[in-house]
């Protein structure tokens, strides 16, 4: 039910924002999987769009009307959702969500000379495109893998090692990669490593592996739905290490049907600690949870942050409703070049290539919630 309210909710609040704003201003569309098994991302990042857009408005100044898309979490139908944007005149898009959509994507926002403004595609690979026109929010593949490594290793969680990670995903796989190289570096003992696919639903080969070798942590450098699954089959085979994962596992606590008693002590990185004790934050997720019925993960920070970073920048760059699409993109790129945000998410600046400096932060599921684990 709560789902549901979340949806109808989400629903009416654009179609208020559309009706009373679209005139005169700044129109900006939202992708993600707003269905599907991804779902948990794509709904965070539409709904804390949605709050955002609410405070900006009610500010008096600059107005934005939110046009939002689900893609699914498919790359074809993000395509057929991005060309639904631009077909709607958006243009700024906070979007897309997940990697995969963003990277086929992108290709056509370069060539549209769209700005895209991703709160969580954290792979380098959604940069690639000629004349690049993604920027992110997130902070990379690379540096989760990098980071994850230094954690475990400086804060003695584990010597023995075991990786399990999705080798059809290009987010999987660019974290497994610095991963690997940091924990050699650190003196990590990787005992175990397994692969899996989008099509595999049974884990116990992978756990028994991990089991097997003696892993004291498995490293999960995926999303919330393997992760579930694979810790299902450790309680299965009575295997219990540490869990450590990076930002696709923040979503686990909402998944339908999981008994989240099987994520408690679980680690993740992530750039946003819901018992943050700022006044921001706090009141961040005061209205979220008011709205929504349960706590912001990171997607929901993260592209809170967003909007209010394209905000940002079109004040700055004398964006109206009337710059088309090009022009905005050619302005909002140069204000986020000189820039410095301070957001839910950490303080942010920008390289030319569009990824984000900011650091990540540890957090662990204590009795059903995450809290710092420093």
């Amino acid at each position: 039910m709560k789902k549901l309210v979340s949806v109808l909710l989400a629903l009416a609040l654009c179609l208020s924002m559309t009706a009373v704003f679209a005139e005169d201003a700044v129109r900006i569309g939202v992708m993600g999987p707003f269905t599907g098994p991804a779902a948990a991302y794509g709904a965070a990042v539409r709904d804390a769009a949605i709050i955002a857009a609410e405070e900006i408005n009610a500010l008096g100044g600059l107005q934005i009307v939110l046009d939002t898309q689900d893609d699914e979490h498919n790359t074809e139908k993000a395509v057929n959702a991005y060309n639904t944007l631009k077909d709607n005149n958006v243009q700024l898009i906070l979007g897309t969500t997940t990697t995969a959509p963003c990277i086929a994507v992108s290709v056509y926002a370069a060539e549209d000379r769209i700005l895209m403004l991703t709160p969580s595609a954290s792979s380098p690979d959604v940069l690639e495109s000629d004349d690049n026109t993604v920027f992110q929010v997130c902070f990379t593949d690379p540096a989760q893998g990098t980071l994850s490594a230094q954690y475990i290793a400086q804060h003695g969680l584990a010597t023995k090692v075991g990786v399990i990670y999705n080798n059809g995903d290009p987010y999987s796989t660019g974290i497994y990669e610095t991963f690997m190289e940091e924990a050699a570096a650190e003196g990590l003992q990787v005992v175990a490593e397994s692969t899996f696919t989008d099509a595999d639903t049974d884990f116990s080969v992978q756990v028994a592996s991990m089991k097997n070798a003696g892993a004291e942590l498995v490293f999960l450098p995926i999303y919330y739905t393997p992760a579930a699954m694979i810790m299902n089959a450790a309680k299965s085979a009575d295997y219990a290490p540490v869990f450590f994962g990076v930002d696709g596992m923040d979503g686990i606590l909402t998944l339908e049907g999981f008994d989240t008693a099987l994520a408690e002590n679980v680690y993740l990185l992530t750039p946003f600690a819901a018992d943050a004790d700022d006044e921001r934050t706090q009141s961040f997720v005061t209205k979220y949870t008011e709205a929504y019925g349960i706590v912001p993960n990171q997607f929901a920070a993260d592209a809170y942050d967003g909007l209010y970073i394209l905000y940002t920048a079109c004040v700055n760059a004398g964006i109206t409703a009337e710059t088309s699409a090009a022009e905005a993109c050619e302005k909002v790129m140069a204000q986020l070049l000189e820039m410095e945000y301070v957001g839910l998410t950490g303080t942010m600046t920008w390289n030319e290539d569009g990824t984000v400096s900011k650091t990540p932060k540890a957090v662990v599921i204590k009795d059903g919630v995450y809290v710092s684990a420093d």
